[in-house]
């Protein structure tokens, strides 16, 4: 496991690899980035952009997702999986809205974990990029990343993951820390194809230096 130090060391060159990451969900209100958030569930960014684009010119509020058949809103995001679920949720999640929050999406992670289909890690993405409030959401590449480095423990739930990182990241670096995770694992630390080779943590990462110690094995073996 690493020590605050070398944790501090990965932070700043993560930092200086991404010093504009940034959410790439495309929104311009709480309400939109909490439906993009929805439907980015085992999806790229790039696809419910895309979606969205139209999705979003149609549907301004909570009201105008329930002024159309279910059936309809399953036709306009249907090129995103599982669109029949996401778009039960969007229908249910904008009712609830209306009916206990005024049509106004709440600044409170655990109200937003009530709403259909916002979870934990959706209701953080939402307070930290729409309100401002420091928050760790733990996606895909936040985790991997996390494990890979040695910041936390390979069997650690994603809740155990967040949890870790609260305490070791500083409060006021929770948000941006997550973002930059995000980028670091998207573009760098790749699921299936991480270039540790060029990558400045390699010293410090134990899955790294034994994916290099394999690919070094594979090619004197080639020779």
């Amino acid at each position: 496991m690493l020590n605050n130090t070398q944790i501090r060391f990965c932070l700043d060159k993560m930092g200086e690899m991404f010093p504009d990451a940034h959410c790439e969900l495309n929104h311009s209100n709480p309400f939109e980035l909490v439906v993009a958030v929805a439907l980015s569930a085992q999806c790229t960014d790039a696809l419910v952009n895309k979606v969205t684009k139209k999705l979003f010119t149609k549907y301004k509020k909570p009201e105008d997702y329930l002024a159309v058949s279910l059936e309809e809103l399953q036709q306009d995001i249907r090129s995103i999986g599982l669109f029949r679920n996401k778009a039960k949720n969007i229908r249910n999640l904008s009712q609830l809205l209306i009916e206990q929050y005024g049509g106004i999406v709440p600044n409170d992670r655990d109200e937003l974990t009530k709403l259909p289909g916002v979870g934990r890690k959706t209701a953080n993405v939402v307070v930290s990029v729409a309100f401002d409030i420091p928050a760790i959401a733990v996606d895909t590449h936040v985790e991997r990343v996390s494990k890979r480095l040695g910041i936390c423990r390979w069997k650690d739930s994603v809740l155990e993951v967040e949890k870790t990182l609260m305490r070791k990241v500083p409060k006021d670096e929770w948000s941006v820390t997550h973002h930059r995770m995000i980028f670091f694992g998207r573009y760098h630390c790749k699921a299936q194809s991480p270039q540790c080779e060029v990558c400045p943590l390699l010293d410090l990462c134990r899955e790294g230096k034994k994916r290099m110690k394999k690919n070094n094995r594979s090619t004197k073996g080639e020779k």
